[in-house]
């Protein structure tokens, strides 16, 4: 499952280790490396395919070089992210399984594994692991970058501000930029927000992906502050960079939702269900047309849902949440999942769920510690104000 609590910002978040090396998932990694899983399925003639083969056949004559271990690592984190698939983060684990419980690792081994542990939503361990690699390498800018987003996730804007604020010397003002815009843009600053990720996408010479974060967050800044047709625009200058990215393609397709564009949706996503986030958006979407497709992939996400809570993850609550508020309209059970998942991650998606949840369940109290952020914050958002404003009027 996709597990899309995170910044925008850092759903690439292996862009330095790719540019200056030599974005819901709970990787499995087998006993026996010649244990075969599943056949991952990739374009072969793919240059991000041809050179993880490369990397594999480098590393399968020389099983120690950390070298080519970390790069091949990356570049599974990297497909991972784009293709939605959580299964290349335990790959990446594999690849890194010689370094992973050493005593005193490689701090790229250490980085990784936090950027791996970040994705398992294992905050704490990888705020740990990423303060580990700043005590030694204290000009890491992927680290900085990385602790950023594991921050701001949880809520902790001004220590968030402070992590980004390194990357003005040691990164690209353009990724400073960014990591300070999506922290202004939750903190009552959306004006400010949407100036500093216009200028990004404004330079001349910033990278495709680079632009693709910026323009992404200027979509979702737009639709967050009511400006519909500037969300739209921004949604297509993304999506005509032509970069695959689950992201991208989340956001967007919620925004559809929202919208009540719901054929539109279908139409985007019926042809990848692999994702978990693609599969639970176009159910959403199929049950608002009444198609008979929803009953099928309702089923399916359901079956989902009960093997990731066999496995005792907990990465997965925001969708499953959202799932059995809509989809299977049990609000009461919805609530505690949207709790459960406010404790872990304070984005706005996971303060909708839980104002949804609260007011379709009659438990107004239960939105207290949104309400509380959003004050706290000065979080400008037109729909979760709208929200508020409901459970206000709910307790006169």
């Amino acid at each position: 499952m996709d597990g899309l609590g995170r910044f925008r910002w850092v759903v690439a978040a292996t862009w330095l280790l790719i540019s200056h090396g030599p974005a819901h998932s709970e990787p499995y990694v087998p006993a026996d490396d010649r244990q075969v899983l599943e056949r991952l399925r990739l374009n072969s003639l793919d240059p991000a395919m041809r050179e993880i083969r490369a990397l594999r056949a480098g590393l399968s004559r020389d099983p120690e070089n950390f070298e080519v271990a970390s790069q091949l690592a990356v570049h599974y984190i990297e497909v991972g992210r784009s293709e939605g698939d959580p299964r290349f983060l335990g790959q990446a684990q594999a690849v890194l399984a010689p370094w992973w419980y050493r005593q005193a690792p490689p701090p790229r081994a250490i980085l990784l594994r936090a950027i791996i542990r970040q994705n398992a939503h294992e905050f704490g361990q990888a705020l740990a692991d990423l303060d580990e690699v700043l005590r030694v390498q204290p000009t890491n800018a992927q680290a900085w970058l990385t602790k950023a987003s594991i921050l701001g996730v949880q809520g902790h804007y001004e220590e968030a501000r402070r992590a980004c604020r390194p990357l003005m010397r040691l990164a690209s003002q353009h990724i400073a930029v960014t990591c300070l815009s999506d922290i202004a843009g939750l903190t009552g600053q959306a004006a400010r927000s949407r100036e500093l990720l216009l200028w990004v996408a404004s330079q001349s010479g910033v990278p495709d992906r680079e632009r693709l974060w910026a323009l992404t967050g200027l979509a979702e800044l737009s639709a967050r502050t009511g400006q519909s047709q500037a969300a739209a625009q921004y949604f297509a200058d993304a999506r005509r960079i032509g970069i695959k990215d689950q992201y991208l393609l989340s956001a967007y397709a919620d925004f559809l939702l929202d919208q009540g564009r719901a054929q539109e949706v279908v139409r985007l996503l019926e042809a990848d269900i692999k994702p978990d986030g693609s599969l639970l958006r176009l159910a959403l979407a199929e049950q608002a047309q009444h198609l008979p497709a929803a009953k099928d992939h309702t089923g399916m996400l359901a079956a989902r849902f009960s093997a990731s809570r066999a496995r005792g993850t907990r990465i997965h609550l925001r969708e499953e949440a959202r799932f059995t508020l809509v989809l299977l309209a049990h609000p009461h059970q919805a609530l505690t999942l949207a709790q459960a998942n406010w404790d872990i991650q304070k984005e706005p998606w996971d303060a909708r769920l839980l104002l949804e949840s609260a007011l379709a369940s009659g438990d107004l109290d239960a939105a207290k510690p949104v309400l509380d952020w959003l004050n706290t914050n000065h979080v400008e958002d037109t729909w979760l104000r709208e929200l508020a404003a409901r459970l206000s009027k709910g307790h006169t």
